[in-house]
């Protein structure tokens, strides 16, 4: 006869067994048994294995997003190296009018610089089909040593090839851009556009009155008398002014040489010819600064007598663009600073 269990504190019957209590007779009734220890460590060996597949998991994701990363980068250089790249690569069979356009302000670092357009000008004139180059002008001027390279490699290559080559005007044809407009066989204008401006200048500001006023003190040290010329902190001196007047007065005399050189006796030359003062394209013409109204299409189509139009216009990519900033971020607030003291023809 068995004894009956002892309840438990909350009033169950107890698992343990009982003093003189039957075990076979315990385990039929249904009375549960301690489960089997596990072997010592297994704790430690189920945390490694989810370690270790975390940390592959990590790699491989790792891995791919890597992967995909320099494949989107990749696709990116491809596009912008595509795009950027100059439009006169397509072989052309049959006869053309070749374009380059020449538009915003004209300066080493900007698109309008004489690297590209000397550049896409050769590779117009070079092409065998191309039967005249078109300059699309729509620029109010800038670098005058830019300018006057343009102008001297159009002389060139019209003598090389020759290829008549024209300016056709947008909205403005001014200063430095009339400066390369003078190269060319002929100058086409609208009857509103703005051409002229054959001066040149060098800005800047003063502020040693303000200086003053406030009891600020310019402290600048040179090696050499004339090293701070044209500061904007320091007094503008005689002998300095007149050194920058003789300056731009000959840069001035080679701007006007350029012109009568290009237009020859067509110039109705006036006192305000060379004086900086621009024109409508209607007045142009009538002072012998332009030849005719025309554009793009109607000189193709009318003068060039080739109306398929090819542009070779060269311009910077991203990838060029990036590399050069790169590169010249060195030394460029110095390169600024003197850049903004240079002459310009605007």
């Amino acid at each position: 006869m068995s004894t009956p269990s002892t309840p438990d504190r909350e009033g169950f019957p107890s698992s343990e067994p009982q003093p003189g209590q039957d075990l076979w007779a315990r385990a039929a009734s249904g009375a549960p048994q301690a489960a089997a220890p596990a072997a010592p460590g297994w704790e430690r060996d189920v945390l490694e294995r989810l370690v270790f597949a975390t940390v592959r998991e990590q790699r491989a994701a790792r891995r791919w997003r890597i992967f995909w990363r320099f494949a989107w980068l990749g696709a990116f250089l491809a596009t912008f190296w595509w795009l950027g790249r100059d439009s006169a690569t397509a072989a052309m069979s049959g006869p053309h009018t070749a374009v380059v356009e020449i538009k915003g302000a004209i300066a080493s670092d900007a698109n309008a610089n004489a690297e590209f357009i000397i550049a896409a000008m050769r590779s117009a004139l070079e092409d065998q089909g191309s039967r005249a180059l078109v300059l699309m002008i729509n620029s109010p001027g800038g670098s005058p040593v830019q300018a006057g390279m343009i102008n001297d490699e159009i002389r060139r290559l019209k003598a090389q090839h020759q290829k008549p080559i024209y300016a056709v005007v947008g909205e403005t044809c001014a200063s430095a851009a009339y400066y390369i407009a003078a190269a060319a066989d002929e100058i086409f204008v609208d009857k509103a556009s703005i051409v002229g401006s054959i001066g040149v200048l060098m800005d800047g500001f003063g502020f040693t009155g303000a200086m003053d006023k406030l009891g600020v003190e310019r402290r600048l040290l040179t090696a050499g008398s004339n090293k701070g010329m044209l500061d904007p902190f320091s007094p503008l001196e005689p002998g300095q002014r007149a050194h920058a007047q003789t300056m731009l007065n000959q840069i001035h005399q080679q701007f006007i040489d350029v012109v009568r050189q290009g237009r020859g006796e067509r110039l109705k030359e006036t006192d305000d010819t060379f004086s900086g003062l621009f024109w409508t394209g209607q007045e142009a013409i009538e002072q012998g600064l332009a030849d005719k109204y025309g554009t793009l299409d109607s000189v193709a189509r009318d003068v060039v007598q080739a109306e398929q139009v090819i542009d070779y216009t060269r311009s910077e990519n991203i990838a060029e663009r990036f590399a050069k900033r790169f590169g010249a971020a060195v030394g460029g607030g110095a390169v600024d600073a003197l850049h903004g003291m240079l002459p310009a023809i605007r």
